[in-house]
């Protein structure tokens, strides 16, 4: 198909964050699994229970849309998985529970652009109830990103002191 219409661009963008999300919830209990840092196990489980909601939302969306969800796998998402399930494998402990951090919020970086994009052309287009539907998912991307700072600021430091 050629995307040749924000309409187009749209949907285009939605089955790539659809892919994204699907992807995130296969990855999400392997971090929540290798966390060594009980409150940031907590965080991947709570954001595994956020994912599953953004895909119910992001079904929605197509349904108002009238379009179909599959078509497209994620890229970016499997590099970005990718890199995280090496880390897993290379590194133990609080630098693990530190390089799951930077990893989850790349993956949060990437989301929010995403949705921030999507909502916007939404909205351009007149479609304020996808809009709507959109930005909730952008709001609680960016609370996990928040959370997310926050336990850095703790693990980080645990993470160098037991390096030193």
């Amino acid at each position: 198909m050629t995307v040749d219409t924000v309409e187009k661009l749209l949907v285009e963008e939605l089955k790539d964050l659809y892919s994204a999300e699907k992807q995130i919830t296969k990855a999400l209990p392997k971090m929540a699994k290798n966390a060594t840092n009980n409150d940031l196990k907590t965080a991947f489980e709570t954001h595994l229970k956020q994912t599953e909601g953004h895909i119910e939302r992001l079904d929605r969306v197509f349904e108002t849309l009238g379009k179909s969800s599959s078509g497209k796998t994620c890229k970016a998402m499997q590099g970005l998985i990718e890199e995280g399930s090496e880390q897993m494998q290379e590194l133990e402990g609080e630098i693990l529970d530190a390089a799951m951090i930077c990893a989850a919020q790349k993956v949060e970086h990437y989301e929010m652009a995403g949705y921030g994009s999507v909502r916007t052309w939404a909205q351009l287009l007149g479609q304020k109830e996808v809009a709507d539907l959109l930005q909730q998912t952008l709001d609680e991307e960016g609370e996990t990103d928040h959370k997310l700072t926050q336990l850095a600021g703790k693990i980080n430091k645990q993470a160098q002191r037991h390096a030193a």
